[in-house]
């Protein structure tokens, strides 16, 4: 249990607290920042030109989801997101399909969520 420290304005972190943190960054580390994740895949296809437009067309009206290109021989492909779970990937997926009517949910190794957005802000 974290303690009030009454000489400081602060907060005393629990040694638990501070045992969790270290296994994340040791998790993190021996992942290289990868976890098995979901992304989105909305292109597919052999134009690299093609998928560069269509990620740039992603970015522009998704500027806060992150948007990956990866090539597999001989295929260009466009990926978005980095989603923990499938349903996470599927409600996405609703809100773009509109725009990318052939995206599709695939199973990848997506970035690992940033330790500050899961730690609440002081107040």
């Amino acid at each position: 249990m974290a303690q009030i420290d009454s000489t400081h304005s602060g907060v005393v972190k629990d040694g638990k607290i501070q045992s969790v943190l270290d296994k994340y960054y040791e998790v993190n580390e021996r992942k290289n920042g990868k976890i098995p994740g979901y992304r989105v895949q909305i292109h597919f296809g052999s134009d690299r030109t093609k998928a560069k437009e269509i990620k740039s067309k992603f970015q522009g009206k998704h500027p806060e989801t992150r948007a990956y290109d990866p090539y597999e021989q001989p295929n260009f492909k466009v990926r978005v997101g980095d989603f923990r779970t499938k349903l996470e990937a599927y409600s996405f997926m609703k809100e773009i399909m509109i725009e990318f009517p052939g995206a599709f949910i695939v199973q990848d190794d997506i970035e690992l969520p940033r330790i500050e957005s899961l730690i609440p802000e002081p107040n």
